[in-house]
């Protein structure tokens, strides 16, 4: 596996890039090198991505090497998928809209379309670089951040291929896809996240950061209008979460969403039980790529084997809600605590397990990392605004 799902895997990632965290990543960041196995970029997107490691580590492990000012770059790059996630936290019905337009897009594929989807998603539209990297995706579970771009803006303005579709492609085969950096990094190529702002991929560009890998000149559209679409919706305050009771019975339940539960055992010190439930299948109407749950699978696993004396007796690793909706009826506990899951299939889960055993008197609690609850208040507009804001995040925790 390319990326082996381990925690000791993560750190490995991030000593053997910490070197690299900063002036070498300021001017070197943007080159798409797949070949040298990415040496520019740290590749650790798919552990913060299920939080194998946090940020919060990662950020600590690098200003312990570098100040603020030497790893401005790297640090804020970190700090994007927080931006992310606070910013679709407040604004949920994105989420759901895209998810029914997919739906709906799906719904309506006709022979043509079919046959053009075929061709991009095997990698046989005749643009080098594009098939190159659908290969690279499919067969790694990966994609250098800028090829992400070049490959959503050739989707979208060349290929002329619904923007849904392409998103979950990506939700499909990067083990480190993500509702809210997926879906509005996407939006963000179309033109709909800032309005009538559009990323057009230029040949030049693409030879430039690939080192004349790629030169699709005459190949490509550069010249295309943002697509249009509903302002994006007023923000709404972040959900209210209530603490757990420490002297109730407590279950552990782990999701793919955060595989670091040090910070729940601080609620609730002596859990009877632990479970994991996994969503994973659910990021997509269509199948989703085996490398994908199984990172997901193994990585709890992990957590599971690190963890397990501290978190009680064994119960299941499942995909199922009513398996372990059973078995936390079965466990004898009072209360279940899980890790504060963000807009996305781990949140519906959630919500449908907590329905599941209302009348059974179990509260489920969700505990939001301080990391979150600091930062995702400041993703009120965009980046460039919550940036101004990372030094003080960045001191306070």
């Amino acid at each position: 596996m390319t990326f082996p799902p381990e925690r000791a895997a993560a750190w490995a990632h991030l000593r053997d890039f910490l070197p690299h965290a900063g002036s070498d990543y300021a001017r070197l960041r943007n080159y798409d090198l797949p070949e040298q196995n990415h040496p520019h970029v740290s590749r650790l997107s798919p552990y913060l991505r299920h939080r194998v490691i946090t940020e919060q580590e990662v950020v600590e492990a690098t200003l312990a090497r570098f100040s603020l000012k030497t790893s401005e770059k790297f640090i804020q790059e970190v700090f994007w998928r927080t931006y992310w996630k606070g910013w679709l936290e407040m604004r949920p019905s994105v989420w759901a809209d895209y998810r029914r337009a997919l739906d709906g897009q799906l719904a309506a594929i006709n022979d043509q379309t079919a046959a053009s989807l075929a061709r991009a998603e095997n990698g046989e539209t005749g643009i080098a670089p594009f098939d190159a990297w659908m290969l690279e995706l499919r067969e790694t579970g990966y994609l250098h951040n800028h090829a992400r771009m070049w490959f959503a803006s050739i989707w979208i303005f060349t290929l002329r291929l619904p923007w849904e579709i392409g998103a979950d492609v990506f939700l499909r085969y990067l083990i480190d896809g993500d509702p809210a950096s997926n879906t509005l990094g996407w939006r963000w190529v179309a033109g709909l996240q800032t309005k009538g702002k559009h990323y057009l991929a230029r040949p030049s560009n693409i030879e430039t950061y690939t080192k004349g890998r790629f030169n699709p000149a005459g190949q490509l559209t550069t010249d295309a209008a943002p697509l249009s679409g509903p302002d994006a919706p007023a923000r709404s305050p972040l959900p209210e979460t209530t603490p757990p009771d420490p002297t109730l019975k407590t279950v552990i339940l782990l999701t793919e969403e955060d595989l670091s539960p040090s910070f729940l055992l601080d609620s609730v010190p002596s859990p009877m039980a632990h479970a994991a439930l996994l969503s994973d299948e659910g990021r997509s109407p269509r199948e989703v790529a085996a490398h994908v749950t199984q990172f997901s699978t193994q990585a709890a696993q992990d957590t599971r084997q690190r963890w397990g004396a501290r978190m009680g007796q064994d119960g299941p690793l499942s995909r199922s809600l009513t398996e372990i909706a059973d078995w936390v009826r079965g466990s004898g506990a009072e209360q279940i605590v899980t890790a504060y899951a963000p807009v996305g299939p781990a949140a519906s889960a959630l919500r449908k397990l907590a329905k599941l055993l209302q009348d059974d008197g179990i509260a489920l609690h969700q505990i939001r990392r301080d990391w979150d609850s600091a930062a995702w208040p400041h993703a009120t507009h965009g980046f460039f605004r919550f940036k101004e804001a990372i030094p003080d995040l960045v001191a306070r925790l």
